[in-house]
């Protein structure tokens, strides 16, 4: 629903409630909103526990590092194309990678598939909006754009669960990062799984 109608229908109510917009787009965004959410429900001092806690487990994710940083390209959309911005590419450098698709707090951007190839990612990440991971590989198996099938075929797939870890400004997104790190380093979780088929020419 659009912000303004959100307004008017919060006028129409008697007494009106006290609306929060949430429109974080970077990590430091996102924790200030789990912080204005906690103050509105009188939890402040619950909210900044859950904050600190967050954090914590980015730095210990950030303080095992491999000496080189995997190139990676996050990918929210198949068709047509768009790499993932807003916090993402900070999650990719938590997890140990390089985003080479997205500054942090851009805008999720439209590409071409030889835009992806002209960035030599090692590493791709597929996290389609609001979709999991077997929704994801259904897409991937049925994906058959030649330019996508040999950028795909020249990189080491992985799939994650945008749904529940990369899509939402929540406290999940540090699951994200963990998951982004275990995809670098080789190991499959839940909500996360190496994409291994090869597409037929």
């Amino acid at each position: 629903m659009a912000d303004g109608e959100v307004h008017r229908l919060a006028s129409a109510l008697d007494p009106p409630p006290e609306i929060i917009s949430l429109s974080a787009t970077t990590i430091a965004g996102i924790w200030l909103d789990v912080r204005r959410v906690g103050a509105a429900l009188d939890l402040a001092a619950d909210a900044e526990e859950l904050v600190l806690g967050l954090q914590s487990r980015l730095a210990r994710l950030g303080r095992v590092r491999k000496a080189a940083r995997p190139r990676v390209v996050c990918v929210e959309w198949l068709e047509p194309l768009y790499i993932a911005g807003h916090w993402v590419p900070e999650l990719i450098a938590a997890a140990g990678g390089l985003d080479v698709g997205a500054a942090a707090g851009s805008h999720s951007t439209r590409h071409d598939w030889s835009d992806v190839d002209a960035l030599r990612p090692d590493v791709i990440i597929v996290a389609l909006c609001g979709f999991g991971v077997d929704r994801a590989c259904r897409d991937l198996d049925g994906f058959s754009d030649p330019e996508a099938r040999r950028v795909l075929e020249g990189a080491e797939v992985w799939v994650v669960d945008g749904n529940a870890y990369t899509s939402r400004p929540g406290p999940r997104v540090v699951d994200g990062a963990e998951r982004i790190r275990a995809a670098l380093e080789g190991r499959e979780l839940s909500g996360l799984r190496r994409w291994r088929r090869v597409l037929a020419a």
